[in-house]
């Protein structure tokens, strides 16, 4: 009988043995009679010094996936006879307290919704309504009622998803602004609220930029509100997010729907102002955009700019959390990949 042969009535042998025994302790024992240092395998495979060099590799092959296999239902045996005494022992007692308990891992709030509560939080202290609305919104309330009416050259920068000619992916929470100044009565007390949600623009997806992010907008609207009431808001967010040593900056930008506008900085709470990488060397962090409501804006929803004024900002929680936490990559916060978003579970 050759070596094959051999290995072959082996394995037929073996497999048959398993299948019949009937606890763990004689199961052990095949495994030490068969696959041990003086088990028949290894008996056989000393008769490969009598074989030539071509034939060695084959039945040296040969012999492993017999190895294998064997091992391979030894491991499935044990688990179905360890199963069965599990449920023999189960059986006599009522519970078992030996056994360990089984974990239940908790969930957490995603980074970006806990950064959004920070911020609503902190305009709801100041006495702000929380407002959501549509995420499909009409051009109407998206563009023109933001002082944006159609071929304007400022769209370009929010080119965006269309589903047809007058409905599309908001760009910005600015709509929601504008159906609720259209709506709201100033005979009950001023307007003060913000518009967190998702937003869309074609932007192409790299380390800083998506074409889905998050945003959170301002509105102030009463009689007498200067541009001296929006520095004093922006200066309490900044101080409440990165610092009571926190100061801000305004300088001048443009923005078709305040008149004067501004982008805010906030001062560097890595080097303090000194100059690092964080601000690229000026002390200075850009961090969002403002300025006074344009009269036009208010009009176009039946507000008398003559009478009232009021003030309007915009900043990206994305951003807020990039700067806070060194995420270097915005789309980290989309792939769901749970060992980074771990890192954020006790805040």
């Amino acid at each position: 009988m050759s070596l094959q042969e051999k290995l072959e009535a082996l394995q037929v042998e073996t497999l048959a043995k398993i299948k019949e025994i009937t606890d763990l302790k004689a199961l052990n024992q095949i495994r030490v009679e068969i696959l041990g240092k003086k088990g028949p395998i290894t008996e056989v495979l000393r008769g490969m010094k009598d074989l030539s060099a071509e034939e060695r590799p084959k039945v040296g092959s040969f012999a492993n996936e017999i190895r294998d296999q064997i091992s391979a239902q030894l491991e499935l045996r044990k688990a179905d006879l360890e199963a069965k005494a599990l449920e023999m022992a189960l059986a006599k007692e009522t519970i078992d307290v030996t056994l360990p308990g089984k974990q239940i891992k908790q969930g957490t709030r995603h980074i970006l919704t806990q950064i959004m509560e920070e911020i609503e939080d902190i305009f709801i202290g100041m006495g702000y309504q929380v407002i959501e609305g549509y995420e499909v919104e009409q051009d109407e309330y998206n563009f023109e009622r933001m002082n944006l009416p159609k071929d304007h050259p400022a769209r370009d920068m929010q080119d965006t998803f269309y589903l047809t000619e007058e409905l599309l992916l908001r760009t910005h929470t600015s709509p929601v602004q504008a159906r609720t100044m259209e709506t709201h009565d100033f005979t009950k007390g001023p307007l003060r609220m913000i518009s967190p949600g998702k937003v869309f623009r074609r932007d192409t997806d790299d380390a800083t930029h998506s074409h889905q992010f998050h945003q959170i907008e301002g509105l102030v609207i009463d009689q007498h509100v200067t541009m001296g009431d929006l520095k004093g808001t922006l200066e309490v967010l900044m101080k409440q997010m990165f610092g009571e040593e926190r100061s801000i900056r305004l300088r001048p930008s443009y923005f078709p729907f305040t008149e004067p506008s501004v982008e805010v900085d906030v001062s560097c709470f890595k080097c303090g102002g000194k100059g690092c990488n964080v601000c690229k060397h000026t002390g200075w962090i850009e961090i969002l955009g403002a300025g006074m409501v344009h009269p036009n804006v208010l009009e176009m929803s039946g507000i008398d700019s003559s009478k009232y004024s009021g003030f309007a900002f915009g900043l990206g929680p994305d951003r807020i959390a990039m700067l806070r936490y060194g995420v270097n990559d915005i789309r980290n916060f989309y792939l769901n990949d749970q060992r980074f978003l771990a890192q954020f579970k006790g805040e």
